[in-house]
């Protein structure tokens, strides 16, 4: 099944910075169709929020970086 992430947003994430937890975040689910509202459940953040991460407008702060971290630990098995 696929989540539909629009060509802007896949775009936005390919030349955001590589380093930043949500663009790596972002890519690992564009790659495995993790759709943005099962994400920001898991972590307890808005859809936005992490459609800012994905684009690299922003990145998960202290608390919520632990979470992301696991939950690309998670993702990758």
């Amino acid at each position: 099944m696929s989540y539909g992430y629009s060509v802007k947003l896949i775009e936005i994430n390919k030349s955001a910075d590589r380093q930043s937890l949500g663009v790596k975040l972002g890519r690992l689910c564009i790659r495995k169709d993790v759709p943005v509202a099962r994400v920001a459940t898991r972590l307890g953040v808005s859809r936005q929020t992490v459609y800012n991460w994905f684009a690299g407008i922003s990145s998960p702060k202290p608390p919520i970086a632990k979470k992301v971290e696991k939950y690309i630990d998670n993702l990758q098995r």
